[in-house]
């Protein structure tokens, strides 16, 4: 196992099902609001893609997480400052801006709150019902982006 494998917690089983999770939506298949994330990468300036969970709060406004942390796509997206969410031949442009750490507890604790049974083992210690405290000490660790059409 790589020392990047090793990091992400990845066994034999889950490079398979992240395989079939990147098909679904190309299929126009979403799992709890899945999406294809497309960004173009920051150096090569090829469509690069993963899958993402898109996090809408009450007032219909949308973000994405990074429950693994400061990762390509969340490196590209900060390059490029604009990517598409695909699900099937559907494809939705956005611009991305970057939310601040103070900002952040209340969408954490909405995407665990909504998809903790998925990520939550990225989220070390972290769930739901932590405090906004907990949260903003971990804050740094998890990017988070508001998408606009």
């Amino acid at each position: 196992m790589t020392d990047t494998t090793r990091h992400l917690g990845a066994t034999g089983f889950e490079p398979t099902m992240n395989k079939i999770a990147k098909l679904l939506p190309k299929l126009g298949v979403s799992v709890a609001g899945s999406r294809l994330l497309a960004v173009r990468g920051r150096q090569s300036g090829q469509w690069r893609t993963a899958m993402v969970n898109v996090l809408t709060d009450a007032d219909g406004q949308r973000y994405l997480v990074a429950p693994r942390g400061h990762t390509q796509w969340v490196r590209n997206l900060r390059a490029a400052g604009e990517g598409e969410l695909r699900l099937g031949r559907k494809s939705e442009t956005f611009t991305a801006t970057e939310v601040s750490d103070a900002d952040k507890a209340p969408l954490l604790r909405r995407y665990l709150a909504k998809w903790g049974w998925e990520v939550g083992k990225f989220f070390e210690g972290l769930d739901e019902n932590s405090t906004d405290t907990e949260f903003a000490a971990a804050a740094p660790g998890f990017p988070v982006f508001r998408l606009d059409r």
